[in-house]
């Protein structure tokens, strides 16, 4: 399966770059994913999870809003703020959560999709450990 090029910068600097099977990014009209070959498209993003998907693994970014510019070979997104969930042990992967969640509330009143962007973000990352 052919690669699509990631980039996810924020004001403070690059969170994540990268080749990918797929990304997964919360747009303000619906979640949408991307795949190698994929239409142009820019998009206004709210706050929730991108999903990067590359071979067996599962990366996690919290952002607060941004906008995303996909073309057939390459998705560049700018995000107001953003952190990356991961990590090598509990504890690390423990305060990315509690800074995602922070970020989120920040973005939004909206407490029942913080809540489930949160189970979302902690039950990906309890499968990881």
């Amino acid at each position: 399966m052919d690669k699509i090029t990631v980039s996810i910068v924020t004001p403070y600097g690059e969170i994540f770059s990268g080749d990918v099977d797929s990304i997964t990014l919360p747009g303000v009209e619906g979640e949408f994913g991307v795949l190698y070959g994929h239409t142009n498209i820019l998009s206004l993003l709210k706050a929730g999870v991108i999903e990067i998907s590359n071979d067996l693994s599962n990366d996690l970014v919290a952002i607060d809003w941004g906008y995303a510019e996909v073309t057939p070979t390459r998705v560049d997104i700018i995000a107001n703020g953003a952190i990356a969930i991961g990590g090598q042990n509990e504890s690390s992967i423990s305060d990315a959560i509690s800074n995602a969640r922070k970020l989120l509330e920040d973005a939004s009143n909206d407490r029942v999709a913080i809540s489930s962007v949160v189970a979302r973000i902690e039950h990906a990352a309890k499968s990881r450990l």
